[in-house]
């Protein structure tokens, strides 16, 4: 099993989850195998009072947090991961199946704690007061019915898919949500733990690259891209460029240095 305080840093994020059995029975998965941060992005108030299914895991209720965006719910993690049955989807993010996309976690998890820790190490006695955050990782469930919708895929970094066998009816097989929870989560405290890739500098997060992606939708506006290439510069399409770059933490400023200055010059323009 993975050390604990890695799989610690792995948040549940149900977005649009309607069933509060399906919630508990989430819950319930986390509190059996370790997790304990739970994130919910939803329109309304959750019932968490009617999650029967959540046996032992009040806890994990108690403690989750709602956001009003998935922006906003995974403003402080370095990957994100949403889940799909593929099905009829056209996919625009690299795909793997769930024992793979497990590993490049772990990995992840590993290599990020490597770069906060060597990032303390080398601060000045002055700013040694608060420890480096480390990033967390998200794995994100759409609702019972209609999964992730595209504009919410479009924050994701990749998607994974728990591999099914195909039947004869021709129906895509699917999972009742607190179940593919749980099946996520097994294969992630099964794994002995990957090693740590070796990265020079942590990736950027997940509200950096909001903050990115908002700029670069503003240039493209202001200089008239949009107005003339509506058909590749949507808000969702820019969003995923910017998630395929793989930005640092680093380079990620640079570049929002770049967009301000073009957009500096297209508002002055004589």
């Amino acid at each position: 099993m993975p050390n604990q305080d890695l799989l610690d840093r792995v948040c549940i994020i149900l977005v649009r989850a309607r069933n509060p059995n399906n919630i508990g029975a989430v819950a319930r998965a986390m509190h059996d195998f370790g997790f304990r941060h739970l994130r919910l992005v939803n329109d309304y108030p959750v019932p968490f009072e009617s999650a029967r299914s959540a046996i032992d895991a009040s806890a994990v209720l108690a403690a989750a947090t709602t956001f009003p965006s998935v922006a906003e719910a995974i403003a402080d993690c370095s990957l994100v991961y949403g889940t799909t049955a593929v099905g009829e989807r056209v996919l625009e993010h690299p795909l793997q199946a769930l024992p793979a996309a497990a590993t490049t976690i772990l990995s992840h998890l590993a290599a990020s704690s490597q770069s906060a820790t060597q990032a303390t190490d080398s601060a000045t006695p002055a700013t040694t007061a608060e420890p480096h955050p480390e990033p967390r990782i998200a794995l994100l469930f759409g609702s019972e019915k209609t999964g992730l919708s595209n504009d919410e895929l479009s924050h994701c970094s990749a998607l994974l898919t728990i591999p099914m066998q195909q039947h004869d009816d021709l129906r895509h097989p699917s999972m009742n949500l607190g179940q593919a929870v749980a099946v996520c989560l097994w294969e992630l405290v099964r794994q002995p733990g990957a090693p740590a890739i070796s990265t020079p500098h942590a990736p950027a997060g997940a509200a950096v690259l909001e903050r990115l992606t908002t700029l670069m939708i503003d240039v493209l506006e202001r200089t008239g891209y949009r107005r003339h290439h509506p058909a590749n510069s949507d808000d969702a399409q820019v969003r995923r460029l910017i998630h395929r770059l793989g930005l640092s933490a680093i380079d990620a400023p640079v570049w929002m240095g770049f967009l301000r200055q073009i957009l500096w010059h297209a508002e002055n323009k004589q």
